[in-house]
């Protein structure tokens, strides 16, 4: 087994270990909380907990630099440095010796959380925590949710679990948060088996990647979640160049996740400012409130982006700011066209074009109707124009079904990248991975499957050898998997949309004429989608006019269309079973009833 199907199956345990075991603190809140508010004490308290293990290491001794700094002005510094992290607490408290005190715990409690540094302050109030901070006193749990924090086996240090996996850990808190609330917001947690892959796909492209002594690169994701696909993306490419410079940023709306990234990022020793809290489809300062920051990263460029955004997601609340920004034209980020309401993924799909370099690369995970939601003329339609007339479609890897952990629906990596080479140029490759996976033996909610470092391997020479071929391999476990490549022209995407209009007949059965023009008959009307790769005359004369002479195409009405019909191209017809073999089965089976009605009327006859 290799090391990062270690780190995949640890993952998998840690995950469902630890979280099980810090769930099942919810024992001592019920009756004061209900089952859906559990989450709002549990992931919180698991985020100062997690500060707490971090720290304590370095306690004394940013106990002592608090005594000898404690009268500067400035001291952030100095503090930072004796705890080891961009964060530290100056009070003289543990959870051991709050514990000890259980008379004072309320008064002692506060004083511990009001010893942490300010941006831990921040992201504590992302939780609300002084509110729930006062409920779970008033309800007598503080003591005992402590207590069940400190326990051993409660312990999060990052000696015993990494960055990587204290954010799965909080990702599964938050989806059993979710459950217990009936949430369906259709956020997804984005495994480390498909975050390999899209950070294996972009850094495969990117050829000239690492050719340069202290290569520096910047990673954004614009819906990071609790900013595990940063984590992942970071450690891929140090285990790639452990001398590469990584700098990531992220942007996430929802409070709780914001916290836990912020979190994630003072632990690992990163610029918290990189991680912005607000919704990214607004225009920065659209809300004059400030309640909801918007696009926090307007003006920036990334090296790579890695992303898997919310779909069937609507963006009505955003409408405004968003048609906005649409009617600035280029100046915005949504000019070429905008999705219907109801779905807003194609939104970050043109927010993460405006914010790649000119040499840079994005993986984008979306679903389905991306590829051919929305007629000619229609918003997602001229979306996906802009994208393949301006040759920004590197590929599409379609992934194995249930392989997230809240969807089995079918999903799509899109590799967007601005400056491909040579060979790729005008074209676009389609990959079918949906056959490439490693059933698990135990499903993490809805995930059945990994994406094995054999499945991974495979993919990547698929996308790697830009052929036209299908690719047949092996598991870990001598299971078969396959990937079928297919290379396609930018215009294979491509059709006019034609008014197909048909002549009024006289009696005579011929058109009837009026200056020089045939009349229409406006009941016949008809539509047609003509490959852009087509000749319009012939394809009248091939295919329309042979069943409607004297047919004509009206010209003013014709509009241009993109749809990426991927699983009619992956399409396997299969062979009909020969009529013999059918009557074979027939007679099998009325064999078989007629033993079985003799030996009933035997057996009713005794």
């Amino acid at each position: 087994m290799t090391i990062s199907e270690e780190k995949i199956n640890e993952v998998g345990t840690n995950i469902q270990e630890k979280a099980s075991l810090i769930w099942n603190v919810a024992d001592s809140l019920r009756g004061p909380f209900k089952p859906h508010e559990y989450g709002l004490v549990i992931i919180p308290m698991t985020v100062i907990k997690r500060f707490h293990d971090c720290l304590l290491p370095t306690h004394d001794a940013v106990l002592k630099k608090y005594e000898q700094v404690k009268h500067l002005e400035v001291r952030d510094g100095f503090l930072r440095t004796a705890s080891g992290y961009q964060f530290y607490n100056i009070s003289p408290f543990t959870f051991s010796t709050l514990l000890a005190d259980q008379k004072n715990i309320e008064d002692n409690f506060k004083a511990y959380i009001a010893g942490f540094s300010d941006n831990v302050q921040d992201i504590l109030a992302k939780f609300d925590f002084d509110n729930i901070l006062k409920r779970m006193v008033e309800s007598g749990t503080l003591y005992v949710t402590i207590s069940e924090f400190n326990t051993e086996k409660a312990y999060m240090g990052p000696d015993k679990i990494s960055a990587v996996d204290m954010g799965y850990i909080f990702e599964n808190l938050i989806n059993r948060f979710s459950e217990s609330y009936d949430e369906e917001a259709g956020a997804h947690f984005t495994s480390r088996d498909i975050v390999y892959l899209m950070s294996d796909l972009l850094v495969e492209g990117d050829k000239d990647a690492f050719s340069k002594q202290g290569s520096a690169k910047t990673v954004y994701d614009m819906a990071m979640g609790t900013s595990q696909m940063l984590t992942c993306m970071e450690e891929r490419i140090h285990q790639m160049d452990s001398e590469a410079e990584v700098t990531c940023f992220g942007q996430e709306i929802n409070p709780q996740t914001f916290g836990i990234a912020k979190a994630d990022m003072l632990i690992r020793g990163g610029d918290p400012n990189n991680m912005q809290y607000g919704d990214t489809l607004l225009i920065k300062d659209f809300d004059k409130s400030g309640k909801v920051p918007g696009d926090q990263f307007d003006g920036y460029q990334f090296s790579y982006i890695i992303s898997n955004p919310p779909f069937g997601i609507d963006w009505k609340k955003e409408a405004e700011s968003i048609e906005a920004e649409n009617a600035k034209g280029d100046a915005g980020r949504f000019a070429p066209g905008l999705p219907p309401k109801s779905d807003g993924q194609l939104l970050f799909m043109l927010n993460g074009i405006k914010k790649l370099r000119n040499d840079g690369r994005m993986a984008i995970i979306q679903n389905g109707s991306s590829l051919f939601t929305g007629d000619a003329g229609s918003g997602p339609s001229e979306i996906r124009r802009y994208i393949i007339e301006n040759d920004l479609l590197d590929a599409i890897i379609q992934l194995p079904n249930d392989a997230f952990y809240n969807t089995g629906i079918s999903t799509y990596i899109w590799i967007i990248e601005k400056n491909k080479p040579e060979e790729r140029v005008g074209k676009v490759q389609l990959i079918d991975a949906s056959n490439c996976y490693e059933k698990r033996r135990k499903s993490i909610g809805s995930k059945r499957v990994d994406i094995t470092d054999a499945c991974r391997a495979l993919i990547l020479s698929a996308y790697g050898d830009f052929q036209g071929k299908t690719y047949t391999g092996k598991t870990e476990s001598d299971a078969d998997i396959t990937v079928e490549s297919k290379i396609f022209d930018d215009s294979e995407f491509g059709y006019s949309k034609v008014i197909v209009c048909s002549p009024v007949l006289n009696k005579d059965g011929e058109p009837e004429m009026k200056k020089g023009k045939p009349v229409e008959d406006t009941e016949k009307r008809d539509t047609e989608s003509i490959p852009l790769n087509d000749d319009m005359d012939a394809y009248m004369v091939k295919e329309v006019l042979p069943y409607n002479p004297g047919a004509w195409i009206d010209n003013g009405k014709t509009k241009v269309g993109y749809e990426i019909p991927f699983t009619r191209y992956f399409y396997k017809c299969k062979p009909i079973e020969s009529f013999d073999s059918i009557m074979e089965r027939i007679e099998e089976r009325q064999k078989r009833l007629l033993e079985n009605l003799e030996k009933f009327n035997a057996k009713d006859g005794e």
